[in-house]
């Protein structure tokens, strides 16, 4: 990859609207579709114009822009607002347009939310990146090699250090709040929240008796049901592509658990199963197109 090309994932992933649309008009030109974006009031709004309402097709493209944009989890940019129309002319103002008659103006228009990178990802991230922007100062400014070596190796080892002592502190954050949760906040209880021993490790767990329909556990644990019911009559790509959305729900639903729900862990737990399922079946709808 060139420099250049490294220099425009960089920015993208500093969340540089102009970064993203590039990465994601590269991404999509196989398609046909071409992208434009503005950032407004905390949401991406996003338009995706192509020639035909083939190259539209709902499903298909908002799984592909929600896996490149997740794929460069651009800093500050969480919410993003699909919208689509059939190709035009040149617009400036076509949010302003699109706002004003989108009945008329669009295919159709859809909200995702994307998946926040963890602690310790960002780190590394920002990490590499000082790491690449330190090594091009070096070969400018022709640094002697020992002291340049030895400037690297004392940057390697703080940023070690740190990284470090994050894992550190949230593996004592993590034990402690399991002791306070097992012998303080729960001292008689004897039944952990576990996946049964001799139950299917990819099944969904089954919602606490009372939950009600608010209940995100309950209800993630039911649309995983229903999901995994579905995927084995699935056979086309779209079948595919809806099966990886509706696991995709599954797991922001599970992610809504509260941490003082004596579920949490299980939830966790059940967060990361369902996006495996989910980036499982977007596997599937690529290689049966």
């Amino acid at each position: 990859m060139t420099n250049e090309a490294n220099d425009i994932i960089k920015q993208a992933k500093q969340g540089s609207v102009a970064a993203v649309i590039q990465v994601l008009n590269e991404k999509l030109a196989d398609s046909g579709v071409r992208t434009r974006a503005i950032f407004a009031d905390g949401v991406l709004q996003l338009l995706c114009e192509a020639p035909t309402l083939e190259q539209l097709e709902q499903p298909v493209l908002v799984e592909r822009i929600r896996y490149l944009l997740e794929e460069i989890s651009p800093r500050n940019i969480r919410r993003v607002n699909i919208n689509s129309r059939i190709v035009r002319e040149q617009q400036l103002l076509w949010l302003e347009e699109i706002s004003r008659d989108p009945e008329n103006q669009l295919v159709w228009s859809e909200e995702i939310t994307l998946k926040r990178p963890s602690f310790l990802q960002q780190l590394q991230a920002d990490w590499a990146n000082r790491e690449t922007d330190t090594n091009r100062s070096e070969l400018s400014k022709a640094i002697p090699p020992k002291i340049a070596l030895r400037k690297k190796q004392e940057r390697q080892q703080f940023w070690k250090g740190i990284i470090g002592g994050a894992i550190a502190s949230c593996l004592l954050l993590a034990g402690g709040w399991w002791l306070y949760d097992r012998f303080i906040a729960n001292p008689t209880s004897s039944v952990t929240a576990s996946t049964p021993p001799d139950s299917d490790p990819s099944a969904p767990a089954s919602p606490t008796p009372g939950a009600t329909s608010d209940d995100p556990f309950a209800t993630a644990v039911r649309l995983a049901e229903k999901t995994s019911a579905d995927g084995k009559a699935a056979q086309t790509s779209a079948d595919w592509l809806q099966l990886a959305s509706q696991w995709q729900k599954a797991s922001d639903l599970m992610a809504q658990v509260d941490t003082t729900d004596s579920r949490y862990t299980l939830a966790q737990t059940r967060v990361a199963l369902y996006r495996q399922n989910s980036e499982a079946a977007l596997e599937k709808a690529q290689s049966t197109q």
